[in-house]
């Protein structure tokens, strides 16, 4: 599958977050995360979150969206001590390699496109 945002292709290897223990555990412990990677967490029902950046020995960016896909906030958290909420109601959290929002010029409003994993 193949993560797009307005047409740009953000990530090819991607992997879905469906339930509680893998929202728990999202990227921590891993080693690290390669440029073409994206983990996508998806929330049961839109909802306001915070996101922490514990046992994650790297910088990531992190992108909030609501449920049309359409995103809301990005953030670039710092490894281990790294924190960040989102006001907006959220559905999606795509976490991918730290400066990738801005590469890709990666901003409020955007789309994003992927067919939701989760069922």
């Amino acid at each position: 599958m193949i993560l797009k945002s307005n047409g740009k292709e953000v990530a090819t290897d991607v992997d879905f977050a469906c339930n509680i223990l893998k929202h728990i555990k999202g990227l921590m412990f891993s080693k690290r995360i390669p440029d073409n990677y994206a983990l996508v967490f998806v929330m049961k029902k839109a909802q306001r979150i915070s996101l922490h950046m514990l046992f994650v020995t790297y910088p990531i960016d992190a992108i909030f969206l609501d449920d049309k896909k359409k995103v809301i906030k990005t953030s670039s958290l710092k490894a281990w001590i790294g924190t960040c909420s989102c006001e907006g109601k959220v559905k999606y959290i795509i976490e991918t390699s730290h400066g990738k929002s801005e590469k890709l010029g990666i901003k409020p409003g955007d789309t994003f496109e992927f067919e939701n994993q989760c069922h």
